[in-house]
């Protein structure tokens, strides 16, 4: 079988959902159905995120296999296209970086992107290869991102997310909701969407929460500060396109924008603006606030 039969999913991805088979790994079925591409080159993609699981995730080597599973595929990208834009390293120590993120960056090398990512881009400046992401925003999203410097202390900075001891503020700007009250908190159940980069809400228990307060008004757009209390992909994003104001410029909500080119004038009104937390090393309060300003 070649490359070829994978299905197109988006942009450069493909599909594949893998066929029944004796593989242990996802890996010895990749390598088994597409002998023309060596074991050793698919644990090169596999290293640099370039093979995802249904849900848009680099995957692991060790991924078990199993009968129908999908898995998105990207080729690989000759000559990967500079994305003009400069992160801003916040704070840095031995054990911790903050950097401002700005649009249309990614933070981790997958898909298409690979050296264009605040992840390498951060490895070169500070020379240290041991960094790895705290958490994670959206390509689309600028702001904050917390970035492990030392293995020996990653696990303490990790558990801050999922025991939920930090504190993150978002600013959006998108159309008045005058109908509504605020403050507000949304929740809802965020499920895998179509095509597979999207979540949508569906039927169920929330599995998410957000608090929503408006900031500023004008007669067309309004600023909204939103403050997440869970941590789903796409959360925010889908959100405010549930309650009637999609953000600002956002190519996947409430509508996928067909073979949207990145416009760099244009983009996504969604900052990570503020992260607040105890450090579990010192016991002090940490408040780190993001530089980038949304513009109207």
């Amino acid at each position: 079988m070649s490359e070829s039969a994978f299905t197109p999913a988006h942009h450069q991805a493909s599909t594949l959902y893998l066929p029944p088979g004796p593989w242990l790994t996802v890996l010895d079925c990749l390598c088994e159905r597409f002998s023309a591409i060596s074991r050793q080159q698919w644990l090169d993609r596999i290293a640099r995120g370039r093979v995802l699981d249904g849900e848009g995730q680099p995957i692991q080597v060790d991924l078990a296999y199993r009968e129908g599973l999908r898995i998105h595929y990207f080729r690989e990208v000759p000559n990967e296209t500079p994305i003009p834009v400069q992160e801003t390293i916040l704070y840095a120590d031995e054990h911790l970086v903050v950097a401002d993120k700005p649009h249309f960056l990614p933070v981790t090398p997958a898909g298409e992107y690979i050296e264009q990512t605040l992840l390498r881009r951060l490895i070169r400046t500070l020379d240290n290869p041991d960094l790895v992401p705290l958490h994670r925003i959206d390509r689309h999203t600028a702001g904050l991102v917390l970035f492990s410097a030392n293995k020996q202390s990653r696990s303490a900075y990790q558990q801050l997310f999922p025991t939920r001891k930090i504190d993150k503020c978002y600013e959006a700007i998108a159309r008045p909701l005058p109908d509504l009250d605020f403050p507000r908190v949304h929740k809802s159940r965020l499920i895998d969407g179509e095509p597979f980069f999207r979540m949508q809400e569906g039927e169920g228990p929330s599995n998410t929460e957000t608090r929503i307060e408006v900031r500023e008004r004008t007669a067309d757009l309004w600023r909204y500060g939103l403050y997440p209390v869970t941590g789903k992909k796409h959360q925010l994003r889908v959100h405010m396109a549930a309650l009637g104001a999609a953000i600002c410029n956002d190519p996947f909500y409430p509508d996928v924008i067909k073979d949207a080119l990145d416009e760099y004038d244009k983009p996504l009104k969604l900052l990570a603006q503020g992260l607040r937390f105890i450090d579990p090393l010192t016991g002090q309060e940490r408040v780190f606030e993001s530089r980038i300003t949304l513009d109207w």
